[in-house]
């Protein structure tokens, strides 16, 4: 049973798998990635946990460029499955381009619902952190990803070329107490 935890240097070999599997110079939507972070030694790989623990932490400050947000892996038991993360507001690079909600699932793990069944349970996050809908954006061929928002209730806004290429933008309604 897949369930969503805080990132863990427990779960590192499994992460490093995923990895792997995505290729060296794919990026891994939902997991907050920096292009500096060393995840190969152990070392590394708790300094990067921890990074992203902190980026949760809405009194403390964060780099340049990046938001406060909250990041979840998708685990069962010692497999890593997948990342989401919920940024707490939009910067312009997220309102044209990012969103609140990034996901990605790890390519072995792929069409067995864990993208729309994470999703649902962080929408239910972003209502307790206040927000009264979230943006959710994907690649205009990412059909699996347009099937995963849509059936969450994403509404289509537009169509936008942005600094990271074209970008489908959906709005996510969220409605009080569900």
């Amino acid at each position: 049973m897949p369930e969503l935890v805080t990132p863990t240097t427990r779960l590192h070999a499994s992460w490093l798998d995923a990895q792997e599997e995505w290729g060296p110079d794919a990026h891994m939507d939902g997991a907050g990635l920096g292009s500096d972070d060393d995840v190969e030694s152990s070392e590394g790989f708790a300094a990067w946990v921890e990074k992203l623990h902190r980026q949760s932490d809405r009194t403390a400050p964060v780099e340049q460029g990046r938001v406060h947000a909250t990041y979840w892996w998708i685990a069962e038991g010692d497999t890593y499955l997948g990342a989401i993360d919920l940024r707490h507001h939009l910067n312009a690079f997220l309102l044209d381009a990012g969103g609140h909600i990034g996901y990605g699932i790890r390519p072995s793990a792929r069409r067995r619902g864990l993208a729309g069944w994470a999703l649902g349970e962080v929408l239910y996050e972003a209502r307790l952190l206040g927000l009264d809908r979230v943006l959710l954006t994907c690649d205009p061929d990412n059909t699996a990803s347009v099937r995963t928002i849509e059936a969450n209730g994403g509404v289509l806004e537009d169509l936008r070329e942005t600094l990271i290429g074209p970008k489908l933008r959906y709005w996510i309604e969220l409605v009080p107490g569900r």
